[in-house]
């Protein structure tokens, strides 16, 4: 029996799959770990909680599974950055994970000398501290760090490039997906860029070196998992959900609902021109080959529903939030943008905060856990629109997926707003069938990722006229300039 072991390791928890050849999930382990808040807008992470738990996942999946795994495949949180002594494999300070905004005033700094242009037309990408060139930048101002990487004692990477060298001893790489999000990589010439390295003072020989998505790159030590096991497959997160959820041509879309929401729109095989608020990222083609992407984020989307339950109390589980949305009819002129750590597509405005409009002393909490769940939609019909108002892109339907894009009610709503049908799969764990893909097309488990993904699919049609459409965006768009009016004004 072949399976191949996948691990998902993401902003909140690493998720581990044994995915057997038929695309049947027979293994599966979960863990979550530590969320790190030392300032306003600062996230951070424990490189060393993340290996841990990403093991403990693991080892779980593969003893449920009753059978030894034929390869790896790894995804993972994007952008997120860590710093590691290159002999001892010890991390030298926390990652700081891509949500973090304290990078914000060098971003304005840049674009005030006029550089955005220049690192948009390398990288795809807006000058934003989401990426990890600003991230890794501010972990090397400390004098002793900086030292030692010119002394060639340091690697950097984002999370896979760490997991990677933890799991094989020391092998230092990352895939081209990974490396197109830390805003230091050429889209146009598949490397990192000198002009980018100089402009943040990175050293390439701290970067990891470029492999493929899909190839075997080393072997997970025997003291890890209790026997070597190949690593055959990489990819960041979104990407990751793009190849699992079968987007492999042009115009072929689709949106994971995370911590955040994200919707890639795959290009092909020539590199995009976003229009204003899009990026352009490295993706997979049908065999794992290099290939684009169009891509538009909204920071926080299943981030929103946690706040509820943990940060107000108002829910004890995500899985109450369709019952309370239905409870009320609409959400009583509520309102709510949760831009917690800035606003992403299209309006990239790192200062904003989330916003809640038109309370009223009839606001309930169901009104308020309705109006959550609808900012997710929302967000995501204003990446769809902006794809399809700029580019040749023709998107005929939207594949979904991640925990949110269980709620039938957030999907209904999100057809009504994006006019165009919403498949969601049975298997809503794309993100790990796409590194699974990756890693069984490289061992010749499988020819595509066609030939994983299942025929079991709920079809959601739009059910509500243009007129409704467009006032329910006036509506969210009104919320949106009271958001952005906060973050501009300076008095």
């Amino acid at each position: 029996m072949t399976s191949i072991l996948a691990l998902d390791q993401g902003t909140t928890g690493s998720t581990a799959l044994v995915v057997h050849e038929d695309g049947r999930v027979i293994g599966r382990g979960y863990r979550e770990f530590t969320q790190f808040f030392p300032e306003p807008g600062w996230v951070e992470h424990d490189p060393l909680e993340i290996l841990r738990v990403s093991l403990e996942a693991m080892r779980e999946a593969v003893a449920q599974a009753g059978t030894r795994p034929s390869a790896l495949g790894i995804t993972n949180q994007r952008e997120t950055v860590v710093l590691w002594n290159r002999r001892t494999l010890q991390p030298v300070a926390r990652a700081i994970v891509w949500q973090d905004r304290r990078t914000t005033a060098r971003c304005r700094e840049l674009r005030e000398a006029g550089l955005e242009a220049m690192i948009r037309s390398r990288t795809g990408l807006v000058c934003d501290p989401y990426f990890s060139a600003t991230k890794l930048e501010w972990l090397l101002r400390d004098a002793n760090l900086r030292a030692a990487a010119a002394r060639g004692e340091l690697a950097a990477g984002t999370v896979e490039s760490w997991l990677v060298a933890r799991l094989t001893g020391g092998l230092h790489v990352s895939d081209h997906t990974n490396a197109s999000r830390t805003m230091l990589y050429s889209l146009a010439a598949g490397d990192w860029d000198d002009e980018l390295l100089a402009l943040f003072s990175v050293p390439r020989g701290i970067l990891p070196e470029i492999v493929p998505s899909a190839g075997v790159l080393g072997e997970v030590r025997e003291e890890h998992l209790g026997f070597r096991l190949p690593i055959a497959g990489l990819a960041g997160d979104q990407q990751a959900a793009l190849f699992g959820q079968g987007c492999t041509r042009p115009g072929m879309a689709k949106n994971t609902y995370g911590t955040g929401a994200f919707l890639l729109v795959h290009a092909g095989n020539i590199v995009p021109e976003p229009a204003p608020g899009l990026l352009g990222t490295a993706a997979c083609g049908p065999a794992g080959e290099p290939a684009y992407a169009v891509e538009g984020s909204v920071f926080i989307a299943g981030a929103a529903i946690q706040w509820l339950r943990d940060g107000l109390g108002v829910i004890a589980t995500a899985a109450e939030t369709q019952a309370l949305a239905l409870s009320v009819g609409d959400t009583g002129g509520v309102t709510f943008v949760p831009a917690f750590v800035g606003l992403g597509t299209p309006h990239w405005e790192a200062e904003a905060r989330g916003t809640i409009t038109g309370i009223t002393r009839g606001t309930t909490r169901a009104h308020l856990v309705r109006a959550a769940v609808e900012s997710i939609a929302y967000g995501t019909a204003d990446l769809l629109r902006t794809v399809t108002e700029s580019s040749a892109l023709d998107v005929p339907v939207l594949r979904v997926d991640g925990g949110a894009a269980a709620n039938d009610f957030l999907m209904q709503f999100q057809a009504d707003l994006v006019g165009v049908p919403v498949e969601r799969p049975a298997m809503l764990e794309t993100t790990a069938l796409g590194a699974a893909g990756l890693a069984g097309i490289a061992t010749g488990v499988w020819s595509t990722v066609d030939e994983l993904r299942g025929s079991d699919v709920a079809r959601f049609e739009p059910a509500i006229s243009a007129a409704e459409r467009s006032a329910r965006t006036r509506m969210w768009e009104r919320a949106v300039h009271a958001t952005l009016a906060w973050a501009r004004y300076r008095g």
